[in-house]
């Protein structure tokens, strides 16, 4: 088992009643994210080499001051950065090769874990590390490829005998878990685990689940300390203090990320390349059959070459769509997805390979070419998403 810092004690009331009002208290602390909590872990780290995963997302206090920059004036011993997809500062747009470099802030060496293929720690990496940290904004999506990330990282410090410490974060998207749950024949970067789209785990969680589970090569187990988030539940509301990515740039992106980065598995643009991506969703060709457009272009360090580049498109806008309709019901939209595709006159080439790869399984583009119900479609996966429900009750640290 890991080692769980800032545990949360909750004392049942002998009346309902009473436990209700006690959860709503709770509920109106302020949420205090793990590395904000550094009286629970810096003692730790003195006298450690330390390495630390993270990016833009990994700020300390008020003044959202990146964790290594606050940590290394505490004396702490910083010997390496990792960055993720977009790199360490967050400024490389989606899918772009980032490469090793150094830091000229700090002058720490940064090693890219998406750079080359290269997405796993080496051993020559993870040379003189005591710890490593992990320490990123997830934002509950099966295809965010931070998940992938973490788990490369807990796979090569289990392989390599390095504790990781995982500053835990809330999960934006955490209060519903919903979609189709991956078959591992479609494993990739962007799903590499039998979960739904929709995951309801906090990076610490999804961890212990990955330990848990088996899911590392060879059933290595990574050691974890977890510092818990304080005052959060999975039906907390909470509001990314950074953007996690640089296109999902809103609040309502991030909520809506979810049930519209299908899209980017089919030949309509949702948006990249203009300042409201995944709130827009269109096509050269929809011209005539929707009113709304808007026409990407290459914005550096958000989308260099975004699809439909330079093209006007029609489509749908999601700006003033209420979020609360998700909270409400506890599903992602797909009705977005199915109107579009019938509206589409290119049928044939609506959906393109990777479409598969985001849905997790091969099904889903079946079933809407097949003109299958919304209804028809959730029955579809009930069971393997009941079950995954059961199996995600054993790892949750947060009531």
């Amino acid at each position: 088992m890991p080692a769980i810092i800032g545990c949360l004690l909750v004392t049942q009331s002998p009346a309902h009643k009473n436990l209700r009002q006690h959860r709503k208290n709770f509920i109106s602390k302020k949420i205090i994210p793990g590395a904000d909590q550094t009286n629970l872990y810096i003692d730790y780290l003195k006298g450690k080499n330390i390495g630390m995963v993270i990016n833009q997302t990994s700020v300390i206090g008020k003044n959202l001051t990146l964790s290594v920059d606050s940590l290394l004036r505490r004396g702490i011993s910083i010997k390496k950065i990792f960055g993720p997809e977009h790199g360490f500062r967050g400024n490389a747009s989606n899918g772009a090769n980032v490469t090793d470099s150094t830091d000229p802030q700090t002058g720490l060496p940064v090693i890219s874990l998406y750079g080359n293929k290269h997405y796993k720690p080496t051993l020559a990496d993870l040379n003189g590390i005591d710890l490593l940290i992990f320490d990123i904004q997830d934002v509950g999506a099966r295809f965010f490829t931070y998940l992938s990330t973490l788990q490369y990282v807990m796979e090569a410090c289990a392989e390599n005998n390095v504790e990781l410490m995982i500053l835990d974060r809330p999960n934006p998207n955490g209060f519903y878990v919903d979609g189709p749950v991956l078959d591992t024949v479609n494993r990739s970067f962007v799903g590499m685990n039998p979960i739904p789209i929709v995951h309801g785990l906090t990076m610490a969680e999804y961890a212990q689940m990955i330990n848990g589970e088996g899911w590392l090569k060879n059933h290595v187990q990574c050691k974890l300390r977890i510092v818990k988030v304080a005052n959060y539940t999975h039906n907390s509301t909470y509001k990314l203090p950074v953007n996690p990515s640089p296109n999902l740039n809103t609040e309502k992106s991030v909520l809506l990320y979810p049930s519209v980065c299908l899209f980017e598995g089919t030949a309509l643009s949702l948006g990249r390349g203009t300042l409201i991506p995944f709130l827009q969703v269109g096509h050269p060709d929809l011209k005539g059959k929707y009113v709304y457009s808007f026409k990407p272009a290459s914005i550096p360090g958000m989308s260099e070459d975004p699809p439909q580049k330079d093209k006007v498109c029609y489509g749908i806008n999601l700006e003033n769509y209420d979020t609360g309709k998700i909270s409400a019901s506890g599903r992602i939209n797909l009705a977005w997805l199915i109107e579009l595709y019938n509206a589409f006159p290119d049928k044939k080439h609506f959906f393109n390979a990777y479409f598969t790869k985001l849905a997790g399984t091969d099904e889903l583009r079946k079933q809407i070419e097949a003109g299958k119900s919304l209804e028809e479609i959730r029955a579809s996966w009930e069971l393997a998403l009941s079950n995954y429900k059961i199996t995600r009750e054993k790892y949750l640290l947060y009531p």
